[in-house]
This record gives C-alpha cells, structure tokens and sequence, in this order.
C-alpha cells in the first residue's frame, strides 16, 4: 500500500486566503484556458463574434459499459486506489454495470469560428459522457485522476467527483475534501492514487428498513449531473469543463415509449433521439476567442460573456414533428436562466414534467422554466404543432448584471434553434400522462430536531451560521432514520441557491407561505433571493458519514459558504 500523502501548511490561513480571493489562482487577473491564448484580453466583456446557428447541437447516446475492471473493485480500496473508506453496502449478487471514465486534458471547439481550447473534461468530452442506470441495478464508476498532477494554471489536477442529487453512501458522494491525484489526497482520504471506485446502489430511499429492501418508488430520481467537487476549487475545475449527465429510470419513468407495463407512463423516450439532455453553462471569452478565468471576480460572481448549450455557442437541432422531452440542466457556476420557447416574438407553451430530476405529481403547463445553478427541469414540446420548416428558439430572457443574481426579464438571448425538419417516421405513440410520481406523505410528527441556516456575507467571506467551510469538523450531526425541519434564510443582496446532499427535502413554505406548484415537488436545489426565507423538511435514511450543505454559486462555495453535516447510526 502507498505511504498517506503529507499536507504541507498554507503560509495564510485559510480564512485569510479567502479573503484575499487567493484560494484559486493568486493575483493573476486572467488567465486564459488555452495556454496558447494572450496572457491579457483586450476587452473580454465583449467576447469574439460568432454567426449562430451554423453547427447541429451535440447529441450523446449512452455510454457503453465495460465487462470488466482491472484490478477487480472491491470492498475494500486496492493499492493504486485513493485512500478510501470501505463501500457502507456491497451487493451480495454482484456489481451490476461497471464504468470507466478518465478526467483529462483535452482540446475542445466551442464554436467552428473560435480557436480550439484547451479544457479538464470526463473522457475528454465536454460534457463529459451520458451514464444510464436502472433502479436496483447497481453501477460502479472508476473515476481516474489523469490531469498531470503538477499542472499549472488555475484549477486543481486533483478531483472530486459528486454525482449531484443521487441518493449516495458518503465514500462515493464526491465529498469535498476527498479530492486526490497521483501525487496528493485530501484530508478526507488516506493516500493518493490514481482512480477511485464509485458505487451506486441505484436503490430508492428508504431501502434499509423496507422489509422488501426496495424502498419507496415515490423517492425515484431522474435527472442527475455529476461534476467535481474538489474544496477550494470547485468553481475552477467545473468551468475548466468536468460536468457531465447520469440518467434514472424505473417501471414507471422506463425510457420506453412502446412500454407495455401498465405503470409506465410512455413519456417520450431513446436517450439521444427524443429524450435530449440540455446542459447550459456560460464562459468567458476574450476578443481572440480565448476562455478566460478572471480569479478577483468574485465580489462579483464569474459570469461569461458566451453562453453554452452541451459546450456549443448556439448550435442547431432538427427536430421530426412529435413530442420530445429535455431535460434542462444548469451546469454554470453561476448564471441563472429563465427559458422561453419562441415562435418569432410569441412564447410558446410546454409542458413541464419533473423540476430537480424529479417528476412532479402532475405536468404544468408553462411558457417559462427558471432554472437556477445545479438545479434542472424536465419539459416536453411537442413539434407536431407545427409545419415542416418552422423554426423556434429557446431562449434566456434572464439577465444578470453580476453575480448576485438576476436583474430583470431584459435579455434576449438566442441559445438554441430548433428547426422542424420532418414527420416522423413510425406514429409517435409517447405521452404524457394526467397523473406522473405521486409524492410521498410529509410526516411531521417525524420531525426530531429544528435547524436554521443564515447565509450572509460577513468581511468579504461568504459564510454559513457566520463560519466558513470546516473540511475537518461537522458542523451538525443527525441521527439517521429521522426526520428534521431545515431553515434556509438569506441575507445581503445576493441569491443563493443552496444544495444539500444525500437527500431531497420539501419545502413547506417559502416566505411564510405555500411555494408555487412548480416547487411541491421533492428538491436539491432551494433558490433564496435576498432576505428570503424557506423551511424545509427533510428526512435522513439508509447511509451515514459526511455530506454537505453549500450555497451552489460556485465562488460562494469555495469562499466558503459550505458546512459539513454528519449522519450518524
């Protein structure tokens, strides 16, 4: 076994670090993502030009499973594996689907008229690769450390992988401080290494008291991203390009349009053909066509001046005349978006499905979708309503002066162009039922313990409960198998959208009253404007160690507006 990797102290400590902004990339005031691009942007708020509309928009299949994995997972970490804990529960049957995925350099073309960037991305793609799962059928991933250990630049080479929303044992949670590399670990792990084995249960919550050992289906996820998670760098190593898309299906949501199961709901489906997901993420370009990462812009949050969908600046989709279903996923660091689908200068309507990945109890029918960073919706258009060569655009109508958070419905910003392009060619039998995922009951007899979190902005460090981020120390520890009240409250002029791991909550009232349909649902992600105030109850089931709560503006959380919260047996 290798030797644990030794922790050299920081000449500031680390409140003192943040303060200065100099977690990431010390005093340099833009630093280009390409190390061919010039050390200095003659006006990067302005950006290059690009002509929209000239390249098709990246479409995954899902990524191919391997047979096996050398050496063998296990239990236990092997030599070479970062110093992990050992898997809380290891299937007695056997893994299921097994999965290798290298975090790399890469070169990537955001635009054919932009120069190529270089960028951090899983399997060298940006996004990175489409994982599809099945519940009770387990999936290992191998995540691999292959940036060079000793790259320069901003951005950490050692990662941290969070399977964002998934229902997780804490050693395959992505925590951040089990970061690692060839060459260091964090305090969170034992030694370094040059991969680390992911497990996921794929099992609904409530599976460890469930006599059956299945769990409630009501809990099933669906719309999942995982992106690093490395501490202090988080913001750095997501914009670098490592963020990519997990995909859930059950008997109910099956990913089959022709399921003959009477408790499918035969929503439109083939991840890749008519089940689409939409990652969004903006960057920041200077004239040249350079990515730049500007490290003292966050007193203002880091917003781009180009914005992405699956790391395309304004691509084309040809679209057969039937209903479709997106899933909308903000993968920005700290933009957020509000999106309207346009006939010309009408809005259109859609139907909404799921909001977090999670299907609703009933579709809504909309004409905007807000979606806020990490947090995702799933709609459906169905473009039989229109002719062949009808074109329509989804389109941000959300702008932000900075990073404190939206400012208005002023902008007006183009991001992707559907063109109807044909009839489809079999009769398109998808639906979207009256009646989608009933919500479990919430139970407040339950409720054991009543928490309050203050996010605020205290002497230019964004902190919870006025601290910052203890990699080492809980700040809370719960009891698993119980039920809490979680007291979300901001403060100051900026919003905060704010994720917890390992489990969903539902918010009983924002503001002191009932939330908009649209947030009744089960949620990761709770949106709170200045002065905003939402409770939320929560429950803490099957697994225990470390988790974390953050705000998911990504300057916030590594400076360092995060806690860590232990469950405990």
């Amino acid at each position: 076994m290798s030797e644990p990797t030794t922790h050299q102290a920081p000449r500031l400590s680390r409140r003192q670090s943040i303060q200065l902004g100099a977690v990431g990339v010390g005093a340099a005031s833009a630093v280009p993502l390409s190390q061919e691009a010039p050390a200095k942007s003659p006006d990067p708020a302005v950006g290059p030009t690009t002509t929209p509309w000239v390249e098709p928009l990246p479409v995954y299949q899902a990524k191919q499973n391997v047979d096996s994995l050398d050496p063998a997972p296990a239990q236990y970490p092997w030599d070479g594996e970062c110093g992990r804990s050992a898997h809380q529960f290891w299937p007695a049957g056997g893994l299921g689907k097994l999965y290798s995925i290298h975090a790399q350099v890469a070169q990537h073309a955001f635009h054919p008229q932009l120069p190529m960037n270089t960028v951090w991305a899983y399997d060298g793609m940006l996004p990175g690769p489409t994982l599809v799962a099945r519940y009770n059928e387990s999936a290992l991933v191998r995540f691999h450390a292959d940036i060079d250990p000793y790259a320069v630049g901003y951005g950490s080479p050692e990662i941290t992988v969070h399977l964002h929303n998934m229902h997780a044992a804490s050693e395959s949670d992505g925590f951040a401080g089990d970061y690692f590399s060839a060459a260091r670990c964090g305090p969170g792990l034992t030694r370094a290494g040059t991969f680390k084995d992911h497990l996921y249960l794929n099992r609904y919550a409530g599976f460890s008291t469930d006599p059956a050992g299945i769990g409630d289906p009501r809990e099933a996820l669906g719309t999942l991203w995982y992106h690093d998670h490395r501490m202090d760098f988080t913001e750095q190593n997501v914009y670098r390009g490592m963020f990519g898309t997990y995909l859930l299906f059950d008997d109910v949501d099956s990913g089959d349009e022709h399921d003959t199961n009477p408790k499918a709901l035969r929503l439109p489906s083939g991840v890749g053909r008519y089940d689409i997901p939409l990652l969004f993420a903006d960057f920041l370009f200077d004239k040249s066509g350079y990515v730049l990462y500007n490290a003292l812009e966050i007193k203002k949050g880091h917003l781009g001046n180009k914005l992405t969908v699956n790391g395309k600046i304004q691509p084309f989709f040809k679209v057969e005349r039937r209903k479709y279903r997106f899933r909308l996923i903000n993968a920005s660091v700290a933009r957020f978006y509000e999106f309207y689908l346009m006939n010309g200068t009408t809005s259109q309507s859609f139907t909404r499905i799921a909001s977090d990945g999670n299907l609703l109890p009933a579709p809504l029918t909309m004409n905007n979708a807000r979606v806020v960073p990490a947090s995702r919706a799933d709609i459906v258009i169905d473009f039989s309503k229109y002719p062949i060569g009808s074109q329509l655009f989804l389109v941000n109508r959300l702008a932000m002066a900075d990073g404190r958070g939206p400012s208005g419905l002023t902008a007006n910003d183009q991001m992707l162009r559907f063109d109807v392009d044909s009839d489809p060619t079999e009769p398109d039998v998808s639906r979207v039922p009256t009646t989608l995922r009933a919500l479990p009951p919430i139970d407040l007899h339950k409720v054991v313990y009543r928490r309050r979190f203050e996010f605020k902005k205290e002497n230019e460090v964004w902190a919870v409960n006025d601290k910052i981020f203890d990699v080492e120390k809980a700040a809370h520890n719960v009891k698993r198998g119980t039920a809490e009240i979680w007291e979300l409250v901001g403060h100051g002029d900026w919003h905060h959208p704010v994720h917890i791991h390992l489990e969903e909550g539902r918010i009983l009232k924002r503001n002191g009253k009932t939330p908009p349909a649209h947030e009744r649902g089960r949620l990761d992600v709770y949106t709170l404007a200045p002065e905003e105030r939402v409770e939320v109850f929560i429950r803490f089931r099957d697994l225990t160690g470390k988790y974390l709560l953050h705000c998911h503006n990504l300057s916030h959380e590594d400076h360092a507006m995060m806690l860590r919260f232990d469950v405990k047996p």
